[in-house]
């Protein structure tokens, strides 16, 4: 874990997820936050492993976009690490630009993050509507779902690039109709992917099981973010 007194780097969090700002700071990190603004139903894939890495990829392009118009002439004497919420190619030739020559000195690294669900087979992203929602949790009620999370590590001084993916599988006992009426009523499973929090109060008496980490689920796995970092160092 990093120290955030020592850290030789810094964090800008492409995401203005919770989870993910919860997350990070349990890693110890320091972080600014940036989000990108694309369109995710543009970006198609059969495979979920795919779909996340390609999605994190375009927000990191929108993000970097913003970055090159934006005065980093401060941070000279540390490393940029970039952490977007859903991961990094072309982001490498953009950075032969004014503003990043003045980073020569120190490596700038690109980490990117996306997540869907996958329940059935089938690719879940964050509900269109109420009744998206609602059918999603009625669907996990006594039931499994996974999470399908990438993480990519860019270094982009030197070109080299350190990614992979986690897959978690929950299991659920019943969700009664009741804690589904709340959980729409409140709103937060509108704005994540599937509809899935399993760390809500009212939701995690309710899991059975979890085949793999909570943060994985959560959007952001530590373990992973923290070897890729290491690799990419």
């Amino acid at each position: 874990m990093a120290a955030q007194s020592t850290s030789p780097f810094q964090i800008i969090l492409g995401s203005s997820s919770k989870a993910r700002k919860q997350i990070l700071s349990e890693m110890g990190y320091e972080f600014t936050i940036m989000t990108a603004d694309i369109d995710e139903k543009a970006i198609r894939m059969e495979k979920p492993e795919d779909l996340v890495m390609a999605l994190a990829e375009a927000k990191a392009d929108g993000i970097m976009s913003r970055l090159q118009t934006t005065d980093i002439s401060e941070r000279k004497d540390k490393q940029i690490l970039l952490i977007t919420a859903d991961t990094a190619e072309a982001i490498i030739s953009r950075l032969q630009t004014v503003e990043y020559k003045k980073l020569d000195t120190e490596p700038t690294l690109l980490i990117t993050a996306d997540q869907v669900v996958v329940y059935e087979g089938k690719i879940r992203e964050k509900p269109s509507s109420k009744e998206e929602a609602r059918q999603f949790i009625k669907d996990y009620s006594g039931g499994c779902a996974a999470t399908v999370g990438s993480v990519v590590v860019t270094n982009l001084k030197t070109g080299a690039r350190k990614g992979g993916w986690d897959r978690v599988e929950i299991y659920f006992h019943d969700i009664p109709d009741e804690i589904i009426d709340n959980l729409i009523e409140e709103g937060h499973v509108l704005y994540v992917a599937g509809g899935l929090i399993i760390e809500h109060e009212w939701i995690l008496p309710l899991v059975k099981e979890v085949v793999g980490t909570t943060d994985s689920v959560m959007g952001l796995p530590k373990a992973l973010v923290e070897k890729l970092i290491q690799e990419a160092l």
